[in-house]
């Protein structure tokens, strides 16, 4: 991996986190959520993966069924109405993220299809509309464009469903979706869509800051267990999403494989609150993080 590549700096950045412990007068934590009006029993959420029907049989609506035996949400990327429909039919809660189509009538659409099928939420993938090439990107055939502040906010405005805006990496963007209207935001740079990206957990508490408690923040990229989970917490984030680390369990035992995945992050999480002194996510606070410098 060359020196810019966006996921080894998020990679190594997570892991320059260490924590403090705090055992006097520690409890057995609790990792229950309200998120959009929902209860969870976990902030972990699934990714807003796509195509997994692609590795896994029914890979797409088994994620959302292994979410819902775990008390987990579940985001959803790209994909055709059977695909939504069969994911919300399992009863999970469902946050549709539509890429930036270049025809604004196909993101109105998509939207409106989430609408019908249930969907617990929707969004926009913002980051998704430039190619390597700095052109407009085009995913699977299907051309893409960059949104103005007016476009993105004619998207919250064509619903009632919480409005999710992924791929924001920037405090300048982040208070753009405040202005619009937006529920939410996922900070992410999408697996390292560009080099030099900085890692999400490095400009989260500038984020949080700057939007306090106005909108809820998730964070993507790199969260592979409930450590990742809890830094993220820490340093600001409200929940997180993952994504490649579910896709082996998937694989392997499908519905099943991902709810064990889930459960076992979310033991972890639990166990690191315990031993740091949380006994609740509103609680949890960047007091415990200590950078390494030796």
């Amino acid at each position: 991996m060359a020196d810019s590549d966006s996921n080894k700096i998020t990679r190594e950045y997570f892991d320059s986190l260490l924590l403090q412990m705090r055992h006097i007068d520690s409890k057995p934590a609790d990792t229950g959520i309200v998120l959009f009006g929902q209860t969870f029993d976990t902030p972990i959420a699934t990714a807003a993966l796509s195509h997994l029907n692609n590795t896994a049989d029914n890979g797409m609506a088994n994620m959302a069924r292994g979410a819902l035996m775990a008390g987990a949400l579940c985001f959803s990327g790209m994909g055709e109405t059977e695909e939504i429909r069969a994911m919300c039919r399992t009863g999970a809660k469902v946050i549709k993220i539509v890429k930036p189509h270049a025809d604004n009538s196909v993101v109105f659409a998509k939207i409106r299809e989430a609408e019908d099928e249930g969907a617990f939420g929707t969004g926009m993938d913002i980051d998704h509309a430039f190619g390597s090439n700095g052109e407009y990107d085009n995913v699977m055939g299907l051309p893409m464009r960059s949104k103005s502040l007016e476009e993105m906010r004619s998207f919250v405005n064509s619903t009632d469903l919480p409005f999710i805006v992924k791929g924001v990496l920037s405090v300048s963007d982040a208070l753009k979706c405040l202005e619009i209207g937006a529920a939410g935001i996922i900070v992410s740079h999408h697996h390292g869509i560009m080099s030099s990206a900085v890692p999400p957990l490095y400009i989260l508490p500038k984020i949080r800051e700057a939007v306090g408690d106005r909108m809820t923040v998730f964070v993507d990229c790199c969260i592979e267990s409930g450590m990742d989970a809890f830094k993220a917490l820490a340093l600001g984030a409200d929940a997180v999403c993952t994504g490649r680390a579910i896709i082996p369990p998937l694989k392997e035992n499908g519905a099943e494989g991902v709810r064990d995945k889930l459960l076992a992050m979310t033991g972890e999480l639990k166990a690191v609150m315990s031993r740091t002194g949380f006994g609740m996510l509103k609680d949890i606070d960047d007091s415990v993080i200590v950078k390494r410098d030796f």
